[in-house]
């Protein structure tokens, strides 16, 4: 049996790592999947789609809704909050 031993990294080059991605640039392959599936939606009716599977299938819709609102909210105001959420036409 050969046992290798090296004090050194095995990588292409001299070893050390590159820059990296610029810190807050964004995935090329995240943002084309984005644009992607923006354009299809478009492409299927936009917001009337939206509302139509708000109708059909109100669970999947909501899943949705709750992955675009902002995952924190700063709520230091000292006010009262009131919220109305109300669906019209679905069947219960």
């Amino acid at each position: 049996m050969v046992k290798q031993t090296t004090d050194k990294p095995r990588r292409v080059g001299d070893g050390t790592p590159g820059p990296g991605r610029p810190k807050g640039s964004r995935n090329k392959a995240t943002v084309a999947v984005k644009e992607a599936v923006l354009a299809a939606l478009e492409g299927a009716g936009g917001v009337k789609y939206l509302e139509q599977q708000a109708r059909d299938n109100p669970t999947a819709f909501l899943t949705l809704v709750g992955k675009v609102l902002p995952l924190q909210v700063d709520a230091n105001h000292g006010g009262k909050v009131v919220a109305e959420v109300v669906f019209k036409g679905l069947n219960a």
